[in-house]
């Protein structure tokens, strides 16, 4: 019998000259989406002292959303804690937050599209400015592991939203409604080809969402329900022979307003992930804190990869 875990964590830590606001929810009930808004809301209700308060956002959607074939509910086949929570032990890792300005992402957006004007490669949507700041970032990290050219290498979108995208999830979904996109290619293929060429890559990612594949999927999963353990050896994120990862996972979402929230003391300062699933080559966007386009990087790598990640980063003028 597995006795019931909480879902959701808060904790209010005060400091010497300001107070630290820390929330965990866990993602098999909700994605980034739920999670900023569950947040915003939050301190929108403690603002307002928590009485009458007339929020500025729309309230979430509770209801579940499953595929017309799903049985509801899905028997699941776990009878222990291990069956659904494995602690998994990760290699050392630094973490750098890398701010770039809104200069800076201009400046990678333009010449990743100029790069692939007048290519043959066909381009739904052109290149936005998230693709072009993660293939700059996925480049540099290739160069700054000193990965071998012939080696393959991912780059895994793991917030490709399904609101908006399929049918029938409202896009006040309190759940987790996201999908994988995935960009795989050689080593020399990345850091040869160009920005521009490697952005495409990331642009193909998205753009080759297929809502029918995602209902399939989804339809099919309570036949053999199963669980993804972050870490190396799984499906989405690899290991080279030698033990050196080769791929990098983004995670979170530079449209999440993340500065917008405001308890009483004013708006963030700073935001930061937690300490779950710091594993080398999780990357974690924010909105920068100047706004107008403006982003956060927060980066886990090896400390000697690190040190010349940072060095090839601060070639795009860090603000």
């Amino acid at each position: 019998m597995l006795e019931p875990r909480p879902l959701l964590g808060a904790q209010v830590t005060e400091l010497a000259d300001g107070v630290f606001v820390a929330m965990s929810l866990n993602h098999a009930v909700a994605d980034g989406t739920t999670f900023w808004h569950l947040f915003n809301t939050w301190s929108e209700i403690h603002r307002s002292g928590g009485r009458g308060c007339e929020l500025s956002t729309p309230p979430p959607v509770l209801g579940r959303w499953f595929p017309d074939a799903c049985p509801v509910p899905v028997t699941l086949p776990f009878m222990k804690v291990e069956d659904i929570i494995q602690r998994v032990e990760f290699p050392p890792v630094r973490e750098c937050f890398f701010h770039l300005s809104t200069a800076s992402v201009r400046n990678l957006k333009a010449k990743a599209n100029a790069e692939m004007t007048g290519t043959a490669q066909p381009q739904a949507d052109p290149i936005s400015s998230l693709q072009a700041v993660l293939a700059h970032l996925w480049r540099g990290a290739c160069q700054a592991r000193r990965l071998p050219p012939d080696r393959e290498t991912i780059c895994l979108l793991r917030p490709v939203g399904c609101r908006g995208r399929v049918q029938g999830v409202p896009q006040h979904y309190m759940g987790s409604a996201v999908t994988l996109g995935v960009a795989k290619c050689t080593v020399a293929h990345v850091v040869d080809k160009g920005l521009g060429c490697t952005a495409w890559l990331l642009n193909q990612a998205v753009a080759s969402f297929d809502e029918a594949k995602t209902r399939d999927a989804l339809a099919s999963w309570h036949q053999k329900p199963h669980i993804l353990w972050p870490g190396f050896g799984s499906d989405y994120l690899e290991a080279s022979g030698d033990g050196d990862p080769t791929d990098i996972v983004v995670a979170a979402s530079p449209r999440f307003d993340v500065y917008g929230n405001d308890f009483g003391r004013g708006t963030p300062v700073a935001v930061r992930s937690g300490a779950g699933n710091k594993m080398d080559g999780v990357v974690t966007v924010y909105p920068g804190r100047d706004g107008g386009g403006s982003m956060g990087v927060e980066v886990c790598m090896s400390q000697e990869a690190l040190a010349r990640l940072t060095a090839f980063m601060e070639v795009v003028d860090m603000a």
